[in-house]
């Protein structure tokens, strides 16, 4: 279902977007059985239609990989870029790693299809708060996951998660048997898959004194570790003075401006 919403830009001049739901993004819709999958595996794009060769946001939301669903944040809509919101698979009717390969997909489907609205396929960035951040970071850093769509990782034009997790989620590691204050590295960890040539990410976080467990710590690591490893390109922020929940508020005018500055950067 398609919406014609109307907004202004900051100048004051008409800006018209246009809203699509429940677009299934697997490729293989007509073979899927599975009525999960056809049921969860959906997203709905928000894009401008004056505008062309905008960037793109793929969102995904948060909820611990057991809750939640798809949405179009209020803060990043009628602000000149398209923004994905993706429904995926959760825990624990399913286990890692479906939800990771269902976010892979949507963002294949960014690539795939996002010129067919104006958009620019060099233009995709990847975000999302909390399990959503980590569920960006993992398809971002495990190139495997992309490559499933012969898409490389690298083409993501920038990584941007809110308080996502460095060490495997602790939702994977309920999956496992393991308690949740019991840090573990694994294959489904952001951490397991450091390397120099990943796609400019801006980390963002809470304060480290009221973050959800070690979020800010984990983050911290990550960022170091990118650092060592031969990126230049990884940085860590942390809105001091806000909660886990909290800070996504004050983290998306970040995300704008990451968007903005990349953009830039790009097609300069």
């Amino acid at each position: 279902m398609a919406f014609l919403l109307v907004s202004s830009d900051s100048k004051g001049q008409a800006a018209d977007f246009s809203r699509t739901n429940n677009i299934f993004y697997y490729p293989d819709s007509n073979t899927v059985k599975d009525t999960y999958i056809k049921s969860q595996c959906r997203l709905d794009i928000y894009y401008p239609k004056n505008v062309k060769d905008f960037a793109t946001i793929v969102w995904f939301h948060g909820g611990g990989i057991t809750g939640g669903g798809k949405e179009i944040p209020r803060e990043l809509m009628d602000k000149g870029v398209a923004v994905i919101g993706v429904g995926y698979r959760l825990s624990p009717k399913v286990k890692a790693p479906a939800y990771i390969e269902d976010a892979a997909a949507a963002v294949a489907w960014a690539f795939k299809h996002v010129e067919q609205y104006g958009g620019n396929k060099k233009l995709i960035f990847v975000s999302g708060h909390s399990a959503g951040g980590y569920l960006g970071t993992m398809l971002t850093l495990d190139k495997q996951y992309l490559s499933k769509y012969q898409i490389d990782a690298n083409s993501i034009a920038g990584l941007i998660p809110f308080s996502g997790q460095a060490i495997t989620h602790f939702t994977v590691r309920q999956e496992q048997g393991i308690k949740e204050l019991q840090p573990t590295i694994d294959k489904y960890a952001p951490l397991a898959h450091i390397r120099a040539d990943a796609p400019p990410m801006l980390i963002i976080t809470g304060d480290r004194e009221m973050e959800l467990l070690g979020r800010y710590e984990e983050n911290a690591y990550l960022n170091r570790m990118m650092k060592l490893a031969g990126n230049k390109t990884t940085r860590l922020y942390e809105l001091q003075g806000f909660d886990h929940g909290g800070m996504a508020l004050p983290a998306f005018p970040l995300l704008l401006k990451e968007v903005a500055q990349l953009k830039k950067e790009i097609l300069k």
